[in-house]
C-alpha cells in the first residue's frame, strides 16, 4: 500500500536505467495506479502485474476486483498468497488456490506466495509448513507456465533479516523438487524477505533461486536499479 501519481517519476528513472539489463522486471503496484502507469509506460521494458484479485470473474463484491477486470487493463500478472494477505485477511490455502485459478483462468501468470513464520521456524516446522502451503495453494492441474512460486519467510519481511544461504538453498532445492515431482517443473522460484542492495549480490545468485520478490527496495528507482543491476 505505497505510492501515489508522484511515484511516476521514480517508474520513470526506473525505466531509463533498465538499457541492457539482462532481467524480466515486473512492477505490481497499487490497482489505483495499474491502468494509469500501464498506458504511460506501454513502451518501457516492464511487465504490469496487480498485488491481488477476487476469486469470481464478476458479481456483488463491492470494492474487489476481478483477474478479467486486470486483464482488461494490460495486466499480466497478479500476485496471490502474500503473506500480508494471509495476515491481514485471514486467507487461506484454500483461499488462495482459488485465486490461482482466477488469474489463469484469466489468462495471467499468477505469482503465488509462500512462508514461515517466526514461531513455525523457531519449532522446526519449516519444511511441513511450506509443504502444506505448496500442496494446498497449487491445485491439481495448475498451468506451470503461467506459475511463478515465490518463497517469502514472514520473519524475514521488512526486518533486515534474511536466512542464511544454507537455508535458502536447502529451501528452494525442496520446493523445486515438489514442483518436479507434481509435474510442473520449471517454475521459477523466487525469493522474498529484505531483499535490497546490501544482499541482492549473493543472494540472488544461491543454487534453485531464479529470482527477486522485492518489497522496500523496489519502491526507489535507485535501489531496485541496483538489485537489478547485480542479479543481471
Amino acid at each position: 500500500m505505497n505510492g501515489l501519481r508522484a511515484s511516476e517519476a521514480e517508474i520513470s528513472a526506473l525505466a531509463e536505467g533498465l538499457g541492457g539489463a539482462q532481467a524480466d522486471v515486473w512492477l505490481c503496484p497499487p490497482v489505483t495506479l495499474l491502468s494509469h502507469f500501464i498506458g504511460v509506460f506501454k513502451d518501457a521494458p516492464l511487465s504490469w502485474g496487480a498485488q491481488d484479485c477476487h476469486a469470481q470473474e464478476s458479481g456483488a463484491h463491492t470494492g474487489d476486483v476481478s483477474a478479467e477486470m486486470l486483464a482488461d487493463i494490460g495486466a499480466v500478472s497478479v500476485i496471490v498468497g502474500h503473506s500480508e494477505r494471509r495476515r491481514d485477511h485471514a486467507e487461506t490455502n484454500a483461499i488462495v488456490r482459488s485465486k490461482l485459478s482466477a488469474v489463469q483462468r484469466a489468462g495471467m501468470v499468477a505469482i503465488v506466495c509462500i512462508g514461515e513464520t517466526l514461531e513455525e521456524r523457531e519449532r522446526g516446522d519449516v519444511i511441513p509448513v511450506l509443504e502444506k502451503q505448496l500442496r494446498e495453494s497449487l491445485p491439481e492441474g495448475v498451468d506451470g507456465s503461467k506459475t511463478v512460486l515465490a518463497y517469502e519467510p514472514v520473519w524475514a519481511i521488512g526486518t533486515g533479516k534474511v536466512p542464511s544461504s544454507g537455508e535458502i538453498v536447502e529451501v528452494h532445492g525442496f520446493l523445486r523438487d515438489r514442483l518436479d515431482a507434481r509435474g510442473i517443473g520449471g517454475v521459477p522460484v523466487l525469493y522474498g524477505g529484505s531483499l535490497g542492495p546490501g544482499n541482492a549480490d549473493w543472494l540472488l545468485r544461491l543454487d534453485n533461486v531464479d529470482g527477486g520478490l522485492i518489497g522496500t527496495a523496489s519502491l526507489k528507482a535507485s535501489s531496485f536499479l541496483e538489485v537489478i543491476r547485480q542479479f543481471s
